[in-house]
């Protein structure tokens, strides 16, 4: 029956990853941890079977409400004025602008001359590529949706677990034990995340806040950076690929030498972070930087940037499987 549940469960690993339900799940599987680590002290306040089960009730509705305006809350902002694409393109031309002038000549000749021919490019841009960005945006719907589903199925699984018990039999009760694996290896990963995102929002911080400031070059939105840096930071690699980015082109509004120092101190502070990372992550899961690193490549060789994302939470259940029988 163990060997069963282990097929399914692989299987299901890999149907989630070829059927673009990747989102789905983690959303699923953060509801549920959010709800059975806050369920613990509220429920012991209530003394009946009913009272718990409302408490809990009660609960998953209110985490998955919140997560819900916060989804459409950033919706709503990109599609506000202050969110709208033509006040980022105003802002990115006044970067530019400011970099023009320091920028070398064969470099400046790519850029647009104004906000007008930029606007213009966009224009051509969006009307040669309008297929492209409707089925995009078709979807981005489909995965809101999926996205909503998972976090009412994680919701609904955290509350089955104060339901009355019912007789299951063995294979049911060997697929229960590989989900609490996997739940168990989505909390260790996304713990350990945050922490690395913390380190790494901290040490960003220190930069922008204090040291480009004592240098006489403070950044502009600095402490949005900031915030942004700890929100992508969340994701694995390509978070830190994007706050660098968005870092370095603002420093380039600055001066082109900032663009370069602050591009210099990030790349050097990732470098020294990745020993950090591989201690916080291995302590988790109990592994090596290669082993994560490794899967971390098969799988996004295979499904390109959800199995990148994924691979951290794959791994980390494998191991727990194989320690668990006692293999490795």
């Amino acid at each position: 029956m163990r060997i069963a549940a282990w097929i399914v469960t692989a299987i299901a690993l890999v149907a989630v990853l070829a059927l673009h339900l990747l989102g789905a799940l983690l959303a699923g599987l953060l509801v549920f941890q959010l709800v059975h680590s806050l369920a613990p002290p509220l429920q012991r306040r209530f003394s009946g079977k009913g009272a718990r089960l409302l408490a809990v009730a009660l609960l998953a509705t209110a985490i998955v409400g919140l997560l819900t305006l916060a989804v459409f809350g950033v919706i709503a902002f990109f599609r506000s004025d202050a969110g709208s694409v033509h006040v980022l393109l105003d802002k990115v031309m006044e970067i530019v602008d400011e970099a023009r002038a320091q920028l070398p000549a064969v470099v400046g000749a790519y850029l647009p001359d104004d906000i007008e021919e930029a606007r213009k490019a966009l224009s051509e841009w969006l009307h040669t590529h309008g297929d492209q960005l409707q089925l995009a945006g078709r979807h981005a719907v489909e995965a809101l949706v999926r996205l909503l589903i998972g976090m009412v199925l994680g919701a609904l699984i955290a509350l089955n677990e104060v339901l009355p018990e019912h007789n299951v039999g063995p294979f049911g009760v060997e697929l229960q034990k590989r989900c609490s694996n996997l739940a168990d290896a989505f909390r260790r990963i996304v713990f350990a995340q945050i922490r690395i995102s913390g380190l790494n929002t901290l040490f960003t911080g220190i930069f922008l806040l204090v040291v480009l400031p004592l240098a006489g070059t403070p950044l502009p939105l600095a402490k949005t950076l900031i915030a942004i840096t700890f929100v992508v930071g969340l994701l694995p690699v390509i978070g830190n690929l994007v706050s660098n980015t968005l870092i370095t082109v603002i420093a380039l509004s600055v001066s082109v030498y900032v663009a370069i120092a602050a591009l210099v101190f990030l790349v050097v502070i990732h470098k020294l972070e990745y020993f950090l990372n591989a201690r916080i992550v291995g302590t988790q899961i109990r592994s090596r930087a290669w082993e994560l690193l490794m899967s971390m490549v098969v799988l996004e060789s295979a499904f390109g940037l959800p199995g990148l994302v994924a691979a951290p939470i794959y791994y980390a259940y494998v191991k727990r499987e194989l320690v668990d029988q006692g293999w490795v």
